[in-house]
């Protein structure tokens, strides 16, 4: 959702109810206040749904689903920033597959049995299936369900090319289309291992140093003063040159100093190559191409 608001929830709440192969019998949320309403209580109420939340300041009671972060979100959609409605349009549509592939495609255990001798807990667990093996098992699942659940792992890689052409970046090398015939792409799985990652999108390799800044320079206007300050005094530290700064520019936070570190720390690093370029180079080529040595 672009949004979160107590009423578009439970349209898609909604929605989920419907592509489920199963009924809908309760509703997991946390403490947030678009979940937590009138609206969303009525919502379940009227449905028969068990409504449920999160204790507050128990964050293992979010374990569940805050594990599915790493695992699942950042694995199928990786870190390209994404804006606008029609990424999220996209991301939306790769999420609807992802949702099948984890619940129908990714094995798990089950527990059969827990016993406690004292402090010693020992756990039996079922042999690991996947939800979508124990789905064809089950008598209530249609033929055509099953045969669309075949079908996701084309969709889903399709997708994810597309989300990846949405990307707000320009440092991210280019990405193949995805092979349109997947039995092909299946039968290249056991050789892909040597051409590294597959999924279109994997964090790419970078072109390059980024060449803009993330934000405004502090000591843009102060730069200045600060390299007199150095070059009479070279030893001066930047904690000593920030209180001086402060004295002539109050608006100066102390939050800065290690940024102020760093500035002093490349500038003596640019004098003192200075220092020793000039000592071996006669001219500016010289200098240019000991360098670059």
């Amino acid at each position: 959702m672009v949004v979160r608001e107590q009423a578009l929830i439970t349209v898609k709440a909604d929605e989920v109810r419907a592509r489920l192969p199963f009924a809908m019998l309760g509703l997991e949320v946390d403490n947030d206040s678009a979940f937590i309403n009138e609206t969303l209580v009525n919502f379940c109420e009227s449905r028969n749904i068990e409504l449920t939340r999160s204790r507050a300041y128990k964050k293992n009671d979010q374990a569940w689903i805050e594990q599915k972060n790493g695992s699942v979100v950042r694995r199928l959609v990786e870190y390209g920033r994404l804006e606008g409605e029609a990424s999220a349009a996209v991301l939306d549509e790769l999420l609807r597959q992802a949702r099948l592939y984890v619940n129908f495609f990714l094995p798990c255990f089950k527990l059969k049995s827990k016993i406690r001798v004292g402090a010693m807990v020992s756990k039996k667990y079922e042999p690991p299936a996947t939800p979508y093996e124990r789905l064809l098992t089950n008598a209530r699942m249609t033929e055509p369900r099953k045969v669309a659940l075949r079908e996701l792992l084309s969709d889903i890689r399709v997708i994810q090319y597309r989300l990846t052409t949405l990307e707000v970046s320009t440092s991210n090398a280019p990405v193949d289309a995805p092979e349109p015939n997947i039995d092909r792409f299946v039968e290249s799985l056991a050789t892909a291992w040597k051409a590294g990652e597959v999924r279109p999108t994997h964090r790419k390799p970078t072109t390059g140093p980024r060449p803009w800044r993330t934000r405004l320079d502090p000591f843009a206007d102060t730069w200045v003063l600060v390299e007199q300050w150095l070059s009479e005094q070279p030893d001066t530290n930047a904690k000593e040159l920030l209180k001086r700064l402060q004295q002539a520019d109050p608006t100066i936070a102390d939050n800065l100093l290690r940024t102020l570190q760093r500035r002093v720390s490349e500038w003596r690093t640019m004098v003192a190559r200075r220092l020793v370029v000039g000592a071996f180079a006669a001219t500016p080529d010289a200098e240019k191409e000991t360098v670059t040595l």
